[in-house]
């Protein structure tokens, strides 16, 4: 259930412009500190992750990561797009969609 609420909300963060979607659009949300949370979906790439990793620590740049369960196909159907990583440049997005997502790994008992 908070599984959806989570892409409910990615949705409405998108939609505010609160959110960066892809490779190219993250890497710049880092670079310019906008980004709060860098999200990832399962089916990515680990060099994906370990670059955009990598360019945050080089940077200097402390933001919160999660590694989700969510696949791709997941993420275009909430927001209109297909892509892997995302990062949410708000913090009340941000923190929202971090409680909802530990609520849901708690309710799966992980």
């Amino acid at each position: 259930m908070q599984r959806n609420k989570a892409l409910s909300m990615l949705g409405l963060a998108r939609r505010a412009g609160k959110l960066s979607m892809g490779h190219d659009m993250v890497e710049q949300a880092i670079l310019k500190h906008r980004a709060k949370l860098i999200l990832f979906c399962s089916d990515i790439s680990p060099r994906l992750v370990k670059n955009l990793e990598t360019t945050a620590e080089k940077h200097n740049v402390n933001i919160k990561t999660i590694k989700t369960d969510f696949l791709m196909e997941e993420i275009h159907f909430a927001v209109g797009y297909r892509a892997g990583v995302m990062t949410v440049d708000d913090e009340n997005f941000s923190n929202r969609i971090i409680e909802l997502l530990r609520q849901e790994e708690n309710a799966n008992g992980n």
